[in-house]
């Protein structure tokens, strides 16, 4: 999305930078290609997590394998924070503690209703309705930022929407509207800390430091929802390489890169780009599960990846 605004500050970590001067700021014309290219490598990342799931040992819930996941990303992003940035950059975030208080209930609903949506009315479904209206309530709450919605970003994110249509359509059964209802709200726990996490760089807070306390913080509430859940899975060695993989490499780094992405593009570009995840998912599922992919599915790849293209114009 091309937003006609002027650049956003690059995160200091500084406390003492004047909010209001800060709170003026907005976010760049259309980014950078760069930021979108980041954003695109986290995604990918992302999209590792389903095949990592379906290689952990039996017994391992969705539930179970996703806290286990933010735990072991959440805390080390939350001490690559205080190496990198410091405790004042830290300290600052409680300046903002509101902000930041959404934006881990965003972390947390997101990892819980997922989860919850694609059990309910199945993967293709969940995935769909999740990561298809994501980028459209980002860009919505953009607007909290002062961004505004252009054609050429409609027009790419209406492309990558159709193609996840057609990925997933084959592979749909029958809906269950309680589990639509569901990923419709993990959607806008995704808008949530992507506006939140976008709204503290744009006052002047550390990127490392929001990133770090608002999956850091996650761990809590995640930690008492799957306390009756079975993690008996990390006691063997597959399990334990499943959760430091889907921790570091599909968690911690992705995220340190989507933040990093997030400094230089707006939220509705950042949103729309990270819907390479299900085109990663998807192939990893052909290339290593042995999962089939007609050819219906694949013009959605192709879809989606001229969107994804779109969108890096306009973003550049």
């Amino acid at each position: 999305m091309a937003l006609h605004s002027s650049a956003a500050p690059e995160p200091t970590g500084s406390e003492s930078a004047p909010a209001r001067a800060a709170d003026q700021e907005r976010p760049p014309a259309g980014g950078s290609a760069s930021g979108a290219l980041l954003v695109a490598a986290a995604a990918i990342l992302w999209g590792t997590t389903g095949t990592s799931q379906a290689l952990a040992p039996p017994g391992a819930s969705s539930l179970a394998v996703g806290t286990a996941r933010i735990a072991i990303g959440g805390l080390a992003l939350l001490a690559y924070a205080a190496w990198r940035s410091g405790p004042k950059a830290l300290r600052a975030l409680f300046g903002r503690w509101p902000l930041a208080l959404a934006g881990i209930a965003g972390v947390t609903g997101y990892q819980l209703l997922f989860f919850s949506a694609v059990r309910t009315t199945g993967v293709a479904l969940g995935t769909l309705v999740t990561l298809g209206s994501s980028p459209i309530l980002v860009g919505l709450l953009g607007y909290a930022l002062r961004e505004r919605l252009t054609a050429a970003w409609g027009g790419a994110t209406a492309i990558i929407v159709t193609g996840l249509a057609l990925l997933l359509l084959p592979a749909t059964a029958q809906v269950r509207w309680d589990g639509v209802l569901t990923a419709l709200g993990a959607a806008a726990s995704y808008a949530v800390y992507t506006v939140v996490s976008r709204a503290l760089l744009m006052r002047g807070l550390s990127g490392d430091a929001i990133i770090g306390v608002l999956f850091g913080g996650a761990v809590v509430p995640l930690g008492i929802a799957a306390s009756g859940a079975d993690f008996g899975w990390l006691a063997h060695p597959s399990g334990l390489a499943v959760a430091a993989w889907l921790g570091l490499a599909a968690t911690a780094f992705p995220y340190w890169l989507w933040i990093k992405g997030l400094s230089r593009v707006p939220v509705s570009v950042a949103g729309t780009m990270a819907l390479a995840e299900p085109v990663t998912a998807t192939l990893l599922g052909v290339l290593l599960l042995g999962e089939s992919l007609t050819v219906v599915a694949a013009a959605g790849v192709c879809l989606v990846v001229l969107g994804l293209l779109a969108m890096g114009r306009v973003s550049g």
